[in-house]
């Protein structure tokens, strides 16, 4: 599936194309503010950079990002398009798609008040997965195959970025002793740290949002064809924008909560969670699993905070995040399920 910029402007005539647009730009707003903060988040809290350079770097790495893994390896925006069937009919897939959307941007939002780090990646599966369910067919709907890569990618990048974590700590503590010009190295190497968080965040976010917008352009036409899936480039730099602008709006509260508040970050432990959320992110990018980067930044920086001092981890923080996670799945699935019903009811 593949769409140019202005045959796409010339099909928003149809409403439901045009709320299905508006709401997944929307997603990826709330994205920006919420998920895209972690990949800078420890480079902010330590003063290796200041969160406006920050967000422009992150910007632009975001954009690199999706242009590159999704020339290399588009799996991750397939996975998204294909997790559940929405039917023959136009009218009521669209309607369904919309609720999906609607879903994470109120669950997404209710998260960043309370400063929590939800995935909006996982709260884009479950959306989606309970607005399918809503229509005839039910769970049928659903693609178990879609949804095991979601798993895998949910447990392997929780037990990897926690276990890379604790690695990096120990390795940078003992390669590098304490002192002063360790530091400054550190809070250098900061920045090409937060370049690749940003990187590997647009890689898989980006991919999962482009996944939608096709996705509600082949909806409104009443056709999936996988077979011939490309992303245009004008919608790359759309998604990338988007989500940068996200950050620049809403992006400190959750640093403060990721950086400061779950675990007290030095330069030394920041460019450690850095690199072991990259190394996470990396591996599952390149084998096709769709993960969370808030999943795995706030794991590696909470496996830093266990090799460094686990008293040094907030546990009340710590606990309010998981409880998120844990909660992300059947509450915006429910959520979705509930507002597809109610939205087909209307029409």
């Amino acid at each position: 599936m593949t769409v140019s910029f202005f045959a796409y402007l010339s099909r928003l005539s149809d409403p439901g194309l045009l709320t299905a647009s508006v709401l997944t730009l929307a997603v990826i707003l709330v994205n920006g503010w919420t998920d895209a903060p972690n990949a800078i988040a420890t480079a902010v809290s330590t003063g290796a950079l200041p969160f406006r350079r920050a967000v422009r770097l992150a910007a632009v790495c975001n954009l690199l990002g999706v242009v590159c893994m999704t020339c290399l390896n588009a799996s991750v925006a397939e996975t998204i398009y294909t997790i559940a069937d929405f039917g023959p009919d136009t009218g009521d897939a669209l309607t369904a798609l919309c609720a999906a959307l609607l879903a994470i941007v109120l669950w997404a939002t209710a998260a960043w008040r309370f400063g929590i780090p939800t995935s909006e990646s996982h709260a884009l599966v479950a959306g989606v997965t309970g607005a399918a369910a809503a229509l005839q067919g039910g769970l049928s709907n659903v693609q178990p195959a879609a949804w095991a890569k979601v798993l895998l990618g949910l447990l392997l990048s929780v037990g990897l970025g926690f276990l890379l974590g604790r690695r990096c700590a120990g390795l940078v503590r003992r390669l590098f002793p304490l002192g002063h010009s360790t530091d400054r190295l550190f809070r250098r190497l900061q920045v090409p740290g937060a370049a690749a968080m940003a990187f590997l965040h647009g890689a898989q976010d980006g991919q999962k949002f482009m996944g939608v917008f096709l996705l509600s352009a082949a909806l409104a036409q009443g056709r999936r064809d996988t077979e011939t899936f490309l992303i245009p480039l004008w919608l790359m730099v759309l998604c990338a924008l988007c989500m940068a602008a996200g950050t620049s709006i809403g992006g400190r509260r959750i640093i403060d909560t990721v950086g400061r508040d779950m675990v007290p970050l030095g330069p030394r432990q920041g460019f450690s969670a850095d690199l072991a959320g990259a190394l996470c992110l990396l591996l599952c990018t390149l084998l096709g699993l769709p993960v969370s980067t808030t999943h795995a930044k706030t794991a590696a920086i909470l496996g830093v905070g266990a090799a460094e001092d686990r008293t040094s981890v907030d546990r009340r923080v710590a606990r309010s995040i998981l409880i998120t996670w844990l909660f992300t799945f059947p509450g915006c699935g429910l959520i979705g399920f509930c507002a597809a019903r109610f939205l087909l009811w209307l029409r």
